[in-house]
């Protein structure tokens, strides 16, 4: 068995692929919970989560997916290997992490990688191309099949981040405020969010999570689009995302892939920002559990 994990701030996703035979793999169970990140919780609260919320479902549903199968003769946690993808699994963070799983799934096979792996595993599983992560941040990599082998530095929302929700909420807001053209587009947008300059300038200034704020302008953008204004604004902050971190790996023969939100939800703009900066869009993903289950189902 394969228990697949994806990890973001907010949650985690699971999928436990059980082999009844040895070229089929069945998804038996799939649950979420709190989202595991060693950058910002500590190892008690990760414990805490994989002991609470992830062994309990995993135990619930796996059992009523296996019964009447020979699964269940051992003990379930010491049959499966662990596939762990999350945002904060740096290289420092990764042994840590394999450490705390280690402790709950009593097998040599415990992986543990960053969110750009879950992406390039994901969307050009075992085949050389570009991945990319565009959701309220954004990310890159260049893929050979096996490893990542470079990365532009995302920087985050502040010194980068080009192309994500984030950035796209940066521009959106020094547009409105500035550019006499928004006018129209500042005033409805005041009024339908019931903000104020006063309620924007606090929020990205004086309380916490900035960045996530900034990419709640995308709903509104989103049911905008149709304003050349806001449809013109979307596309060059993705030709700036090809341009700043697709441009320096040379390869504009690879197909560029992409999952997360921001690609997903604009599809149509990234890939008509790819065309006018010389590259072909490839796989656009709103999630990578789907590529991952095929991933591991074929490794």
């Amino acid at each position: 068995m394969i228990l697949i994990a994806d990890s973001g701030g907010t949650k985690t996703d699971w999928t436990l692929l059980y082999s009844p035979y040895p070229t089929r793999w069945d998804v038996i169970s799939s649950f979420q919970t709190q989202g595991i990140n060693p950058i910002h919780q500590t190892p008690d609260v990760i414990r805490g989560i994989l002991g609470q919320e992830m062994v309990s479902q995993l135990s619930t549903f796996s059992r009523a997916a296996l019964s009447g199968t020979r699964a269940l003769e051992t003990p379930l946690l010491s049959q499966v290997e662990v596939a762990f993808y999350g945002s904060g699994c740096t290289p420092v963070h990764v042994p840590g992490m394999k450490q705390m799983l280690a402790q709950f799934f009593p097998t040599q096979t415990v992986e543990v990688h960053s969110d750009l792996m879950a992406a390039a595993r994901a969307l050009c599983q075992h085949e050389e191309g570009i991945a990319c992560i565009l959701g309220t941040g954004a990310n890159s990599c260049l893929y050979d099949g096996n490893d990542i082998v470079k990365n532009t530095p995302a920087l985050g929302y502040i010194l980068g981040d080009e192309g994500g929700g984030a950035v796209l909420g940066r521009l959106f807001m020094n547009s409105i405020f500035k550019n006499p053209a928004f006018a129209e587009i500042r005033d409805s947008y005041l009024k339908e969010t019931k903000l104020t300059q006063a309620d924007i300038i606090n929020k990205v200034y004086r309380e916490p999570m900035a960045n996530r704020f900034l990419a709640t302008t995308s709903l509104y953008i989103s049911e905008h689009i149709d304003n050349p204004l806001l449809r013109d604004l979307v596309v060059q902050n993705f030709r700036q995302f090809f341009r700043n971190n697709i441009v320096p790996y040379q390869r504009p023969d690879l197909p560029v892939h992409f999952v997360g939100s921001m690609a997903y939800h604009y599809e149509e703009l990234l890939d008509e920002a790819a065309k006018a900066e010389g590259f072909k869009l490839g796989t656009v993903m709103k999630s990578p559990m789907e590529g991952l289950i095929s991933y591991h189902s074929k490794d």
